[in-house]
Parts: structure tokens; sequence; C-alpha cells
């Protein structure tokens, strides 16, 4: 795991962490991540689950996981959204 964050750490711009994670994901595995980043978004601005579903597509289930590393996690989604400084899931 160390060496995964490592490498993420040493990417310096949006191409290059499309290139690394093109190389490293799935097509499907990427979309997954962004779609937890914009349910997340739209949890934190106090969007209802339909409303959620209809704009990402998310499950309800995925929705209660994201849901539930909100609250219970560890501030990750947090940590991100502040040093983006993200209000628009559209942004993300």
């Amino acid at each position: 795991m160390d060496s995964l964050f490592h490498a993420i750490l040493s990417l310096e711009t949006t191409d290059e962490c499309y290139r690394f994670f093109e190389d490293l994901c799935t097509v499907p595995e990427l979309k997954a991540m962004a779609q937890r980043i914009a349910v997340a978004q739209m949890l934190t601005e106090h969007h209802i689950y339909t409303d959620i579903v209809a704009k990402t597509g998310a499950s309800t289930a995925t929705i209660s996981r994201v849901a539930r590393a909100l609250n219970y996690g560890s501030d990750g989604y947090s940590l991100v959204f502040n040093r983006m400084g993200k209000t628009d899931p559209e942004n993300i």
C-alpha cells in the first residue's frame, strides 16, 4: 500500500494522473471511484438519495456506503474536498 500511495503522491499534473490511473485501473474501477466522489460531494451538500441516484446513477447501496464513510470514516473525503475548494459535484 505504501508504494501505491507514494506513487500517487509523486504525480504532479492532472495529465499525469490520467496516464497513471488509466494504466493502473480498469475503466469501470475509475468510473466507480469518480462516482463515489460525486456522491460524497452531494451528500455533504445535503442532497437526498433520490436526487443523488438521478444525478450520478449510483445505487442506494453505494450511496449508503459513502454516507457511512462520511459519518464514521477517516474524514478523507472532507480533507480532499477542503483542499480542492470544490462545492459543485460537476467540478470534481
